[in-house]
């Protein structure tokens, strides 16, 4: 059986990850995409929030995921954001996209991203 996909896209938040110092002083804006892999036919049948993910909580827990504990990498945050997700009872994977669109590249672009999945293991 597939599972179905919830997806919160475009979760602003503020953080101060990066290899540079400036990074970590000064922050910058972090995208977050989520799609999380559920079976929502229980939901469906009850109508009852307690039986599907809550994604308004875990976007909460997300946010606060990105915006403490300082890291240097995007792979690094991506992961922990990824295991936030998987916290959640209902989600058996998660695909979480980080964009970095004020990167420190020296030229013109629109965007950095990662994208990332991960699996409920056992």
């Amino acid at each position: 059986m597939s599972l179905d996909e919830l997806a919160v896209y475009g979760i602003e938040c503020r953080g101060h990850h990066g290899v540079f110092e400036f990074e970590k002083r000064e922050g910058q804006t972090f995208v977050i995409d989520l799609v999380l892999g559920t079976d929502t036919r229980p939901a469906a049948a009850s109508d009852d929030l307690h039986d599907t993910a809550d994604y308004g909580s875990l976007v909460m827990a997300v946010k606060a995921a990105v915006e403490n504990d300082p890291v240097d990498l995007i792979e690094t945050l991506a992961q922990r954001i990824a295991e936030v997700c998987l916290l959640a009872p209902r989600v058996e994977w998660a695909r979480v996209t980080v964009h970095k669109p004020e990167a420190p590249i020296e030229t013109t672009f629109r965007d950095v991203a990662l994208t990332i999945t991960r699996r409920r293991e056992g």
